[in-house]
């Protein structure tokens, strides 16, 4: 133990701290030196845990610094002693399969994450006969491309063994694990009309529904609370992951609406009804208003799908 100076005092409680050091018991503080302020260093990162289940049911597990899906998979695999191919998707605040709580690019400090892992494969005969099949497809960003929604009426939404949250493994034999959502999509939109195909989807495990979130007791108040946090810890593909505050209300249905547009043939389906970019630019506006689409990018997707003869409007 440091012994105290010639008068016995100790160095004030938060002083100065020099590389790691505290200040020299009984030392006076410099005066401070005329002009501006010597700049503080970085402050300490603080220390992001998160909890998570296995959204069959599991007990709860505490992750820690990942920066980007693919390692918080791997932390929840590492918790849980399973492969990360295991996880199809991850939801937050839920252990259903809803494709609105769906774990993107962000995560609130206070969300609780479920992983959705694989359960029973299934392969299904589908015969085209319309353009659409009437899928909505995403991505886990680690290699698995998903069913997001099925349209009512739709070739798929009539064969009752296709889910929203299967997994499509393969097309006609061809494994399509680690493509992006957009891949697939290509491919299923370019196979022939009135010939049978064959999809191979692995669904997640299921749990029953009926049984609701295990909550953890705990002397703290605010310990296994679930709720919407505030700030959020944004993921990024290239960086470290950023602690940022969370996204209002209207910034989450835009970026819905968005995520809608650009994961699905909405955004083509748009062009192809509309005779000119100016149309398409109002019809995109109406949706998602003052978060709309640069008039530069819209031109060129209404090119890219019509070919239009004439100048662009």
């Amino acid at each position: 133990m440091q012994r105290a100076g010639r008068h016995g005092r100790q160095p004030p409680e938060g002083g100065p701290m020099e590389n790691g050091v505290g200040q020299e018991p009984g030392t006076p503080e410099p005066p401070a030196a005329a002009g501006p302020a010597a700049p503080r260093g970085p402050r300490a990162r603080p220390r992001l845990v998160f909890h998570t289940q296995l959204a069959h049911g599991s007990p709860t597990g505490r992750i820690e610094g990942f920066t980007n899906v693919k390692e918080l998979y791997a932390k929840i695999a590492e918790v849980f002693d399973i492969s990360p191919t295991e996880i199809l998707f991850c939801t937050l605040n839920t252990h259903k399969v809803d494709m609105q709580k769906l774990l993107g690019g962000q995560i609130g400090l206070e969300d609780f994450i479920f992983a959705h892992v694989r359960g029973e494969t299934k392969e299904v005969e589908v015969t085209k006969t319309e353009d659409a099949l009437g899928l909505t497809i995403t991505d886990n960003g680690a290699g698995y491309a998903f069913i997001k929604r099925i349209k009512e009426g739709s070739i798929i939404n009539r064969l009752q063994t296709v889910c929203v949250g299967d997994s499509i493994e393969a097309i006609n034999d061809h494994t399509i694990v680690g493509c992006r959502h957009y891949e697939v999509a290509r491919m299923l939109r370019e196979l022939p009309r009135a010939q049978p195909f064959t999809l191979r989807l692995v669904q997640p495990k299921k749990a029953f529904d009926m049984i609701g979130q295990r909550t953890r007791t705990s002397k703290s108040p605010g310990e296994g609370r679930v709720a919407s946090g505030k700030e959020t810890l944004r993921l990024r593909t290239q960086g470290p992951a950023v602690l940022e505050e969370g996204p209002s209300p209207s910034e989450e249905e835009a970026a819905r609406q968005v995520d809608d547009l650009l994961e699905t043939s909405t955004m083509v389906e748009a062009a192809k009804g509309s005779p000119s970019v100016a149309q398409l630019a109002r019809g995109l506006d109406s949706v998602l208003g003052e978060f709309a689409f640069p008039q530069e990018f819209v031109a060129e997707v209404w090119a890219a799908v019509c070919h239009p003869k004439g100048d662009k409007e």
